[in-house]
């Protein structure tokens, strides 16, 4: 369904693909969103570090652009694992499922001793 913005607009927009942008970012699941975030950086860093808009910085700012990548991956390596050892650390313990499993084994045992099934 294509309808006119504004009768002084020339312009085309397609409603039901921006209803379709707005519920995919919306529904953006977390690797969307890295990556996202990942492509922004990454551009950011292609257009200081290769000068692609010739902004003329001065040549600290390369030098310091330059080895950004390494940086971030020393930065996510060390966010990913405080994130394994916090969620390590406050883990829940299942008791009630737990009784409730070795029940079910239990269980499961006797009806299989049942069937003549040697353990």
């Amino acid at each position: 369904m294509w309808i006119i913005l504004d009768p002084k607009c020339r312009g085309f927009f397609n409603y039901n693909f921006a209803l379709y942008l707005c519920t995919v970012f919306s529904t953006m699941t977390k690797l969307l969103e890295w990556l996202l975030g990942a492509s922004l950086i990454g551009m950011a860093w292609g257009l200081v570090t290769f000068d692609l808009l010739d902004l003329q910085l001065p040549p600290q700012y390369r030098e310091l652009a330059w080895p950004m990548p390494v940086y971030l991956l020393v930065v996510f390596g060390c966010y990913s694992l405080a994130t394994v050892g916090y969620r390590v650390a406050t883990f829940n313990d299942c008791e009630d499922a737990a009784k409730e499993l070795q029940a079910q084994i239990k269980e499961a045992k006797e009806d299989l001793k049942k069937k003549g099934l040697k353990m």
